[in-house]
């Protein structure tokens, strides 16, 4: 715990010089599009802390969270399913790869023809994005198995489900993990995009109403909480892995 306080601490630094540059650097700044960081800071707290946390944030935090959710389990039945029969990942490889390099904000107008605007568009568009760190991920991670794990597991006779819980996913957790990093980002860029093209309300609908109606204060205050939220989400993340997999780290000296 006492390192990855010790981290965080060491990260907090250059964002903290970074804002008493903007703070003293835009202090008597007149430009409309580059207001005094103390106005942005005043706007959001008025927003953001009093009204408009409900309304916007809670259903943005409710995408990410079920679009991510989907999309681990997705990811790792699937790369696990993939990682121990090559014959099917190699089957499926031509149409894996098609998908994977089709943009998931290319498909927002089908999906908003198809589903319309609301939760289950945006969580899909982010399933459509996010499931494939953790696809790739596990695959490779379950294909690196040590083979002399496989043979004691032939020779006990022990069984594929055995095999698969207590063998394969702890072998293969720590890439796991690493693909879920990566889609935890995909997700909230998702989420923005989906919100900014099929929403009605979101941390990305609110930051595209405010620049519309040229609320440059508000459309700051927005953009200011995203990189918040991002930072955050990092954070409790990076607490969480490291719990998870401290058998790693011991096992490794």
């Amino acid at each position: 715990m006492s390192a990855v306080l010790r981290n965080v601490g060491l990260g907090l630094i250059l964002p903290i010089v970074l804002v008493v540059v903007w703070w003293f650097g835009s202090e008597n700044s007149t430009s409309f599009y580059f207001p005094p960081l103390t106005r942005i800071l005043e706007t959001f707290v008025d927003l953001w802390v009093f009204d408009l946390f409900p309304v916007h944030v809670v259903p943005s935090l409710i995408a990410i969270g079920l679009g991510l959710l989907v999309s681990i389990v997705v990811g790792v039945a699937l790369g696990v399913a993939l990682g121990l029969f090559r014959v099917a990942a190699e089957a499926t490889s031509p149409v894996l790869q098609f998908l994977r390099y089709l943009p998931a904000v290319a498909l927002l107008p089908l999906a908003i023809q198809l589903i319309g605007i609301g939760l289950e568009m945006r969580v899909t568009i982010i399933v459509l994005g996010a499931v494939w760190p953790i696809l790739l991920n596990t695959m490779d991670g379950v294909r690196g198995v040590s083979p002399a794990l496989r043979d004691v597991a032939r020779s006990v006779r022990l069984r594929r489900v055995d095999w698969i819980f207590r063998i394969v996913l702890p072998a293969a957790s720590p890439q796991i993990f690493a693909g879920i990093r990566a889609s935890l980002a995909v997700s909230v860029v998702l989420m923005v995009a989906s919100e900014l093209l099929g929403s009605s309300r979101g941390i990305g609908y609110f930051i595209l109403e405010a620049q519309r109606q040229f609320s440059i204060p508000e459309m700051w205050s927005g953009m200011i909480l995203l990189g918040l939220i991002g930072y955050i989400l990092n954070v409790f993340y990076g607490v969480v892995e490291h719990y998870v997999l401290a058998w790693h780290r011991l096992s490794r000296g």
